[in-house]
């Protein structure tokens, strides 16, 4: 029988789908981290794996976002090529209003990440559309629809190479997944697309991430097949790296690996490798004519209880802290950090360099003097929130500014994710500052700490505006100390060696 497929029935059904992932993660995944915690002998990884499971609790629990960055929206629609419509709007116009009004939820809005002009203005859409849409069309009367929201931390570490047909495809992995950094918020999945043209492979790649974890399985049962050889290979030597969670050196630094593959041209192969992150978000359902789909949550029964111990962590004041201070903070150190600091991403940072370009003083409100900057552009507030889930981006894109901000503002600290670069690595010892690492991908636990928060400058930038949020034990750990140290280097060198041992 030939289903018919209603405009609302589509667009409840995204905007119901992209609330869910929001804040509730894949069961498979929540599994997979629960394991991979309960294995894990590296203190600083199991730290930030604790914090990654605690806060997908508290997300699951308060209905609110794992993670700031609550993506780009991918779609993958299976059309039924026997679907009758009603409808006015095409199949894209549906999804992007479903769209739109999963993004502008009064009770738990998304945050708006994407901007139109990308290589000009750069001006955000506002209601996070439009997504992107990939179509095939299927037999049958069904609509199947895979969706997911992508953050901008793990899309950005996608590698891509058309190798020779003589090469080897593990030896390239193993050479991109170490320059990847912890940019993607380690542990999560890596989809890898083999074959086909350029645009397949990375199609193949993203495709993959939307499959189960089920490595486990797979290495009990034992391979069937090339691929799943490959992907059983492929995981063993990628964990022995030792890069570990959020790149602080352990013994997973991946969950499971996805291959997916194409046929090709005799004379090419194309390979795409692409990130999810600690904050894997994507769904998958069927209509078939008889109403939106709703999907069933998972039992809270699926997280960990963990206790979470911080008992031995510094307490550092941020109203009194001086230089002095923080050239005793140790390499690895966990702080809880109190007090009021500054908020600043890429965009704030490119208008403070254009000020001192031009010779114009910072705008009112904004002194860095003597303070820290915490990179993050947080989710709106609802209800008796200060500041919705505020977690870490990625500190690399403020690397080009550091020394500029370092020399001009005195500023003597900054907070974000991952690791940071050869340069900014530099300008931090030269001017005897400091970085600090958040957990990529415990957002709302982090905006649990904030207690005030309130726009100071650049309101026009919306979630990038510069911020001025006033915490208490704010939890962090020191990624580069004073004399430039960084555990992103120390870390993994370490942990490669002891599991290589």
């Amino acid at each position: 029988m030939t289903g018919t497929i209603r405009k609302n029935d589509l667009i409840d059904s995204v905007a119901a789908a992209l609330q869910y992932i929001s804040y509730y993660h894949p069961v498979d995944f929540i599994r997979a981290m629960k394991a991979a915690y309960e294995r894990e002998q590296s203190p600083a990884a199991k730290d930030a794996i604790a914090q990654i499971l605690i806060n997908s609790r508290m997300a699951a629990i308060g209905h609110r976002p794992i993670c700031q960055d609550t993506g780009i929206v991918v779609v993958y629609a299976g059309v039924g090529m026997d679907i009758r419509w009603e409808t006015d709007m095409s199949l894209e116009e549906m999804i992007n209003e479903g769209v739109r009004r999963a993004y502008l939820d009064k009770d738990n809005p998304l945050r708006a990440s994407i901007v139109a002009d990308p290589a000009g203005a750069r001006k955000n859409t506002r209601d996070n559309t439009p997504c992107v849409v990939h179509t095939r069309l299927v037999a049958g009367s069904k609509l199947h629809i895979t969706l997911a929201a992508k953050g901008g931390g793990s899309e950005n570490k996608s590698k891509f190479a058309m190798l020779n047909p003589s090469d080897s495809i593990v030896d390239w992995v193993l050479e991109m997944v170490p320059k990847m950094g912890a940019g993607w918020c380690p542990p999560g999945m890596l989809g890898l697309g083999i074959g086909g043209s350029a645009e397949k492979a990375m199609l193949l790649a993203k495709e993959a991430l939307m499959e189960p974890i089920d490595i486990h399985e797979l290495q009990a049962r034992g391979p069937q097949n090339r691929l799943e050889e490959l992907r059983l290979e492929l995981f063993d030597k990628i964990n022995k790296l030792g890069i570990g969670a959020q790149g602080l050196g352990g013994l997973t630094t991946i969950l499971d690996i996805k291959v997916k593959d194409y046929p090709t041209h005799a004379a090419s192969l194309p390979v795409a490798l692409i990130p999810n992150c600690a904050a894997t978000r994507h769904a998958h359902f069927t209509l078939d004519g008889s109403g939106p789909v709703y999907l069933e949550p998972p039992s809270l029964e699926e997280w960990p209880e963990i206790h979470w111990d911080v008992s031995a962590a510094r307490r550092v004041n941020l109203d009194t802290i001086t230089r002095e201070e923080i050239l005793t903070f140790k390499p690895g150190e966990t702080l809880l950090l109190s007090g009021k600091m500054l908020t600043g991403r890429d965009a704030a940072h490119k208008r403070i360099a254009d000020l001192f370009a031009r010779g114009e003083p910072l705008p009112p409100g904004v002194d860095f003097k003597g303070r820290f900057i915490y990179y993050v552009g947080p989710v709106d507030a609802v209800r008796d929130e200060v500041v919705g889930p505020a977690g870490p981006t990625t500190a690399t894109r403020m690397d080009k500014f550091t020394d500029l901000m370092l020399e001009k503002t005195g500023l003597i600290g900054m907070i974000g994710k991952a690791e940071r670069g050869p340069a900014a690595i530099e300008a931090i010892k030269k001017h005897k500052a400091v970085y600090l690492m958040a957990v990529g991908g415990a957002a709302y636990l982090v905006a649990k700490a904030i207690k005030s928060a309130r726009v100071v400058a650049f309101e026009d930038l919306g979630m990038e505006a510069i911020y001025e949020f006033e915490v208490k034990d704010m939890p962090v750990s020191v990624a580069v100390d004073a004399n430039g140290e960084s555990v992103h280097k120390t870390g993994p060198e370490i942990w490669k060696k002891k599991i290589a041992g």
